[in-house]
């Protein structure tokens, strides 16, 4: 293939596939994505996204690499966690090497209703490669105020699962899931550990339905809840399309609590004991004997009618039955934010 066009050569594998060819190669290139989290899932989804030609690729994440990052988070290595590079900043590096023609931004940040608007406005499609459901219904909200795509996705353990919402013509993640499924009853992959082949097909998953969309194949999304258990070897598909209802709470009554800022855990810094406090996202109690059980292999854990204490790396993250919790071992409220979401949950 020569098309006179030494970018669009760079492509010509993809191209060569008849669904996608020139036109869906060229939308491509000249597509923007925002890629929400670059952990696991979110590093591989980059690397497959700029590996594909999509014209710009923001890139943000509040955390930074360590070494028990690396078994499942490809786009990083030893030196970037000898280095304790953020995760966005080291993403951008190994991508710029891997595709030097497109523009990559990375924000180091944490996505809230604040900034969300800035850093995903100009962007055509979503990909969340989050670690909590908090920020999963916040970019819930502002797919549909804007009307723009995103792809759902998560993994724990050997199973992920992964959904592309499109508002206006399929549900939406509140249709599905009214509300966040409580945080201290979720496993987590701190808690339940996770393995990299699962984070590599849900990654995969997703970023084909980016592509679909950013190349103008949106008739070709999978319109199911795609399930998959690598360890038990079951792929399930669950059909959704019936779901939106005109009484889903944000799709169809307009309620964008998360995006207004009324929803979302209140962070505090506890003023002069290095420590900040997460206040929960709903009044729903926490059931502390089985927090208590789930991180009992994860750290010396100490606990009473009242409260769930765990020691783990430098902090101390104490859980009430109120649903609060102290960080302590930091001031800082996204790291604060990131330890809570690897521990305990949303």
């Amino acid at each position: 293939m020569n098309s006179n066009n030494p970018q669009l050569d760079r492509y010509q594998r993809q191209v060569r596939f008849a669904p996608l060819g020139k036109e869906g190669q060229q939308k491509l290139m000249a597509g923007r994505v925002l890629i929400c989290g670059c952990g696991a899932l979110g590093s591989m989804v980059a690397e497959s996204l700029v590996r594909a030609g999509v014209g710009f690729v923001r890139i943000v994440d509040r955390d930074f690499v360590e070494i028990g990052n690396l078994h499942r988070q490809v786009l990083f290595d030893e030196r970037d966690a000898e280095a304790q590079l953020p995760k966005a900043v080291a993403a951008s590096q190994r991508l710029t090497h891997i595709n030097s023609s497109i523009e990559i931004e990375p924000h180091v940040a944490d996505l809230n209703a604040s900034n969300i608007r800035t850093l995903a406005d100009d962007v055509q499609v979503i990909v969340d490669g989050t670690d909590n459901f908090e920020t999963r219904y916040l970019l819930n909200d502002y797919a549909i105020e804007t009307k723009t795509p995103w792809v759902f996705g998560g993994c724990v353990g050997a199973e992920g699962q992964t959904l592309a919402i499109v508002p206006g013509e399929t549900p939406c993640l509140s249709c599905i899931l009214p509300e966040p499924p409580p945080a201290a009853a979720m496993p987590t992959c701190e808690t339940a550990g996770v393995l990299g082949p699962i984070v590599n097909v849900i990654a995969s998953l997703q970023a084909m339905e980016a592509i679909k969309l950013l190349s103008g194949n949106r008739d070709q999304l999978n319109p199911a809840l795609t399930i998959v258990d690598l360890w038990n070897n079951q792929i399930r598909s669950i059909g959704v399309s019936s779901g939106r209802t005109e009484n889903c709470p944000t799709c169809g009554e307009g309620k964008l609590d998360w995006l207004a800022g009324r929803r979302g855990s209140s962070v505090t810094r506890l003023c002069g004991r290095n420590s900040v406090q997460i206040s929960p996202t709903s009044a729903e109690r926490v059931n502390l004997p089985s927090l208590a059980e789930k991180l009992r292999h994860t750290g010396p854990v100490t606990a009473n009618d009242f409260l769930v204490r765990l020691e783990v790396e430098d902090y101390l993250l104490t859980v009430f039955a109120d649903g609060r919790t102290i960080v302590g071992g930091t001031d800082d409220p996204a790291v604060a934010r990131t330890v809570h979401a690897k521990y305990v949950g949303n």
